[in-house]
């Protein structure tokens, strides 16, 4: 999936995105994004992250994890699937569906389970098809034209 690059609002600021318009970050901003995302979060929030293969999910989602007082490295599930990792208010768990080849094979994750504990971030919802929980916020990164940066859009 590629995202077309959002207009930078009037004032010309690309620091804080607004709803539905990205902003050019550096990785250290992005984690900065996250950790403050990571407290909006309330419990039983599910956030998709969206985007291209090296565009920065997975960075993301360990700074959210660590934003929710996950402990542990939070690590890429591709293979398993499914994380979960212990947070500050109870489990939170990392679905990564980028090995799904179509949508029925979600349908044997504990989708009930994994929407029951504190967060669940999904990487690649686009593959669960109608199986992934719906967002209550949506992450979309993409590449931008400097190798250093990214394109982030945060949205409810």
């Amino acid at each position: 999936m590629s995202l077309a690059q959002p207009q930078v609002p009037r004032s010309g600021r690309r620091d804080v995105p607004e709803p539905n318009v990205g902003a050019l970050v550096s990785e250290v901003e992005l984690v900065a994004k996250a950790l403050d995302l990571a407290g909006r979060l309330e419990p039983g929030a599910v956030v998709w992250l969206e985007g291209d293969l090296g565009a920065g999910k997975t960075t993301m989602v360990k700074a959210l994890a660590r934003g929710l007082g996950v402990t542990s490295a939070a690590t890429s599930p591709t293979y398993a699937l499914v994380h979960r990792y212990e947070g500050r208010r109870g489990p939170v768990f990392h679905v990564d569906c980028y090995r799904l080849r179509q949508p029925d094979e979600a349908r044997d994750l504990d989708w009930e389970g994994l929407t029951s504990g504190d967060v669940l971030l999904i990487e690649w919802p686009d593959r669960a098809g109608a199986w992934a929980a719906a967002p209550t916020w949506r992450v979309r990164l993409a590449h931008a034209g400097e190798p250093d940066h990214r394109w982030l859009e945060v949205s409810r």
